[in-house]
């Protein structure tokens, strides 16, 4: 252990920090990596085509030796969904609570990933990790399961909460394990990490259980059909509109694949209990009245191609918005997506449902920490430094405010950004340099592929559209044969358009007199002329500025 202690032990956030998703840690000391969490986000507006965006894993491969496991606090997407990705270019042991491992082998089976050594953890386990040793701890959140993590490192104890709310009732589960973090405090915490998405809520945030009565009341005072659309991973919620529904004689049906998915593997692993018979299959719909019948489905956050999205455009093959339905959205739409829930929500007033959702009447709860709860946290555990994470910088900052104002000097606590590496000993904290870190997008089956400069095409050609120059050319001599044709995609209607479309052949045609009487030999100068000259003539004819594509193709003499 002498030796050891002549390392230092650095904490390197690859995402998370300054971001709502993408949650992924290192601990490293000497020649032992640990890992928190490996999640994905959801794509910004300008990422156009974008599937899900995950973190740069550069520095764990070329560490991945060290790497002696994944440590998982909870199974929700931005925790554990760049999972597979990250298995295909490195194969270490997963530690977490049963229906964690449970949504995680079904992204493995989606992957066709093998061989994967998944390690069931409960509230209490404690494993040896290289170095460490690992305490998972008993905490409350949107999804059963969630644990907080004490590491013991050669230098301290880190404790890392996860995402946690403290919830005096919680749904089929143990209170948080508050007696814990105070033990972990007594016997001196090194640094503490800590959850900061609700740091700008005041007070405390309401236990899940309220929600239990709100669908409750809601069900007995409606004779329509009831649409509720979660989160998939929001189990207790599911579980508490099950109950609604059972009590009100009402029939069960889940839509969406991710909702399906998920409810599936509860039911199997014993988290999501429902009396035989209450779940039917979305085909059998037609069988039963409107308010014999509640439909919980995916799309609390607009995704374009969830079921409610598609519900809302008449595009979703089995249900149909009409008058008359009840559609609660019961969820907070996610900074960045406030535009595409409006959108949803306008469409199904459109539709002529009634809709509730959180500005209109609370049918959601958080499961984070809001102020008076994260004070408790750091009362509880004391740690000498103090890193929030889990927020955009504003909520890093408030949290960190939060920390002064308990008593932490502001030496001791550090707000810091994705691939900074955070240098600790015994008596200091300090950032020292960083590693590659940022987004990596996944566009279908391509993973990176699509970088900066392709988004920016996309972007271009989404906002101003393709103009296609064609001509034809001999192979031997380069004298031009055929052409010029345009064809336009997203930037003109070629047939009421003939006029611009025959001026801007006639300046293609002028460009290519300048090169060897209309022969054409160097390429990519009469390419780059080409568009020089068609963007200038555009932009002053209509003020736009597509993108130009010249082709020049050889042809046989």
């Amino acid at each position: 252990m002498a030796t050891e202690k002549k390392h230092k032990l650095k904490v390197i956030p690859l995402g998370g920090l300054g971001e709502i998703g993408k949650n992924m840690t290192v601990i490293e000391y000497g020649n032992n990596i640990i890992l928190i969490d490996c999640g994905m986000a959801f794509p910004e507006d300008e990422m156009l085509g974008i599937d899900i965006v995950i973190p740069d894993i550069t520095y764990l491969i070329k560490n991945k030796d060290k790497i002696k496991g994944i440590c998982l606090t909870h199974g929700h997407e931005d925790h554990i969904g760049s999972i597979p990705y990250v298995l295909k270019k490195i194969n270490v042991p997963i530690y977490g609570t049963k229906l964690t491992l449970g949504l995680v082998e079904n992204k493995l089976l989606e992957h066709k990933i093998e061989n994967v050594q998944m390690n069931v953890v409960k509230a209490g386990s404690k494993i040896n990790l290289g170095c460490f040793k690992v305490t998972f701890i008993g905490s409350n959140h949107s999804i059963p399961g969630a644990v907080a993590l004490a590491i013991d490192t050669p230098l301290g104890t880190i404790v890392h909460t996860g995402d946690f709310k403290i919830d005096y009732t919680p749904i089929n589960e143990e209170v948080i394990n508050l007696g814990k973090f105070a033990e972990l405090g007594n016997k001196g915490v090194l640094l503490a990490m800590s959850d900061s998405t609700n740091v700008e809520r005041p007070g405390f945030t309401q236990s899940e259980k309220t929600m239990g009565k709100k669908f409750m009341k809601i069900f007995e005072d409606c004779d329509s059909r009831i649409i509720v659309a979660s989160f998939a991973s929001n189990i207790h919620r599911v579980q508490q509109i099950i109950d609604a529904a059972v009590v009100n004689g009402r029939k069960i049906a889940i839509s969406g694949k991710s909702m399906v998915n998920a409810v599936k593997v509860s039911q199997e692993l014993g988290y999501l209990k429902a009396p035989k018979g209450s779940i039917i299959n979305v085909n059998d719909l037609k069988g039963y009245k409107d308010n014999e019948v509640v439909i919980i489905t995916t799309g609390s956050q607009g995704e374009p191609m969830s079921a409610l999205t598609r519900m809302a455009n008449n595009d979703h093959k089995k249900v149909q918005i009409k008058k008359g339905d009840l559609v609660i959205i019961s969820a907070n739409p996610i900074p960045g997506n406030e535009k595409t829930v409006s959108k949803v929500i306008n469409m199904l007033y459109e539709k002529g449902a009634n809709v509730l959702y959180g500005a209109l009447t609370q049918v959601h709860v958080s499961g984070h920490a809001s102020r008076e709860e994260l004070k408790m946290m750091l009362t509880l555990l004391k740690p000498k430094f103090f890193v929030p994470v889990h927020g955009e910088y504003r909520h890093l900052f408030q949290h960190a405010k939060i920390a002064q104002e308990l008593g932490l000097p502001m030496n001791n606590i550090i707000i810091g950004k994705n691939g900074d590496v955070i240098e600790l000993t015994s008596r200091s904290i300090r950032i020292n340099g960083s590693v590659a870190s940022g987004n990596i997008l996944v566009d279908g089956l391509g993973v990176g592929d699509v970088g900066n400069i392709v988004l920016r095409d996309r972007k271009l050609l989404s906002e101003n559209g393709l103009m296609i120059v064609i001509i034809a050319t001999e192979r031997c001599t380069g004298k031009v044969v055929a052409g010029p044709e345009i064809i336009s995609r997203g930037f003109i209607y070629v047939r009421e358009n003939i006029d611009l479309i025959e001026e801007s052949k006639a300046v293609v045609r002028k460009t290519l007199l300048k090169f060897d009487n209309g022969n054409i030999k160097e390429w990519n100068n009469i390419k780059m002329s080409i568009k020089d000259a068609l963007s200038s003539f555009i932009y002053e004819k209509i003020k736009r500025n597509p993108m130009i594509l010249p082709i020049i193709i050889e042809v046989k003499d």
